[in-house]
């Protein structure tokens, strides 16, 4: 049984798995036997690493007599041995800064999730997701519209706590601003406070006595909350960055390695599918590792991840790896993220 490890068989299994993600390379008794502090012979050793792939802890490769971690030994060791890692100074910095320079894209939302996926892809050197929030639950707070051209409208609607998302629609007749106005008022004094859902499944009876009044546009607007609630159910935008990070591990030098996680970036179903599971906890960061991925092809990766807040909404922003990820600092990493993007607007 884990739970009953020695302290011998935790400190190898710890130092194996840490020179594992460091190096890639399977380790041997010898290697243990002269870089820890355990003062243990080889054969010792060897025992250990026999007990702890007994447990399936370890593995032996087929090309190697060293050891390396199963993803149950992934998994002890994140949740019984490993260690906090901060990030340096340099990181925090670059990060705080790459943030702070997105509050003025705050009304281009893509803008904002691309930067973000890209920050910590630069620094995981693994690909990153960010999903746009979960908008229906979101609490109405304005409407604007915006005349592009003469067929042309640009619906902005505002999410309490500062949160914007922009529709362009098509007209088929002229629609002339003071009318626009007019109704556009009348919607925000009876809508404001509701949430998206509320309002998409009420707005016809809130609006009975308003059914003459510009149709077009009043359809318009239904149509752009039906539109944000269809993007919600469909998990219809994921940023995804880092494909050039990834591949310059050497796990990817094998061609099918590398065929499986260029499919897998392309694949964005399935990494909306993922990221659209329920976290434990808010605050909670959520670790994945290998079989524990309920699809196969996620089989050989490892997924970190956790929830950001905007406002009433939240998505998510995470890390899809190799099994071997430095899972201390990627923890680090989407926490600290999560918390600046959190804060953008409060």
């Amino acid at each position: 049984m884990t739970e009953n490890l020695s302290n011998r068989e935790k400190e190898v299994l710890r130092y194996i798995v840490e020179n594992f993600i460091r190096y890639g390379l399977p380790v041997g008794s010898r290697i243990i036997s002269k870089q820890t502090g355990l003062n243990l012979s080889s054969a010792t050793i060897r025992n250990v690493m026999s007990d702890l792939e007994d447990m399936d802890l370890l593995e032996t490769p087929h090309t190697s007599a060293g050891r390396k971690p199963t993803d149950r030994g992934y998994r002890f060791y994140v949740d019984e041995l490993m260690n906090k890692k901060d990030l340096n100074n340099t990181e925090i910095e670059y990060i705080k800064n790459k943030i702070d320079d997105s509050k003025s894209t705050i009304f281009n939302s893509d803008d904002l999730f691309t930067a973000t996926s890209q920050i910590l892809s630069k620094i995981s050197h693994q690909l990153a997701v960010v999903t746009q929030p979960f908008l229906s639950s979101g609490v109405f707070e304005k409407l604007e519209v915006l005349n592009i051209s003469s067929t042309r409208l640009l619906i902005v609607i505002t999410i309490k706590s500062g949160y914007v998302k922009t529709l362009l629609m098509e007209v088929e007749k002229v629609l002339h601003m003071p009318r626009i106005d007019k109704i556009t008022q009348i919607l925000n004094e009876r809508l404001s406070g509701l949430t998206l859902l509320q309002i998409r499944d009420t707005f016809k009876e809130r609006i009975s006595d308003l059914k003459n009044e510009e149709p077009e546009l009043m359809q318009m607007f239904f149509d752009s909350i039906g539109q944000i609630h269809e993007e919600d159910e469909k998990g219809k935008k994921v940023y995804i960055s880092g494909t050039g990070e990834i591949i310059a591990h050497p796990e990817f030098e094998d061609v099918q390695n590398f065929k499986n996680i260029i499919s897998l970036t392309e694949n964005k179903n399935l990494v909306i599918h993922i990221f659209q599971e329920p976290a434990k906890s808010r605050d909670a960061v959520n670790i994945k590792i290998g079989s524990e991925n309920d699809e196969k092809e996620l089989k050989d990766y490892s997924i970190v991840c956790t929830d950001y807040s905007l406002g009433d909404v939240s998505g998510k922003i995470g890390i899809i790896g190799s099994k071997r990820l430095n899972y201390a600092k990627m923890i680090s990493l989407v926490e600290y993220t999560s918390k600046l993007i959190s804060e953008l607007i409060k």
